[in-house]
């Protein structure tokens, strides 16, 4: 859905010891599509080592407005994903934020 109405996001946070994608990656990045207007995510992806991991995190983030804030993104992550990435991607979610509020739009 790339056009000149979205901007693509990226955060990232380091993964903790003993994860399966530690092998892979040494961060955990979280990518997102977002409509400039609204600030919704339309896409969402992370680096965890599952496909069905990321698309369960993809599917908890779309729909949501960084505009609104990062509370409730961080609040959802944390209560319906109970893997031991869960700080890493709350983290990655918070430098993503970070990002967002960087642009300005």
């Amino acid at each position: 859905m790339a056009s000149i109405h979205t901007i693509f996001i990226a955060g990232h946070s380091k993964l903790p010891q003993g994860m399966a994608a530690k092998s892979v990656f040494d961060t955990l990045t979280i990518t997102v599509e977002i409509d400039k207007k609204y600030g919704v995510i339309l896409e969402a992806s992370c680096t965890l080592a599952t496909e069905h991991g990321r698309n369960y995190v993809g599917e908890i983030l779309r729909g949501m407005s960084l505009k609104d804030g990062i509370d409730e993104p961080i609040r959802l992550l944390q209560h319906h994903y109970r893997g031991r990435a869960s700080n890493a991607l709350v983290a990655a979610l918070k430098d993503l934020f970070t990002q967002f509020e960087q642009l300005k739009i």
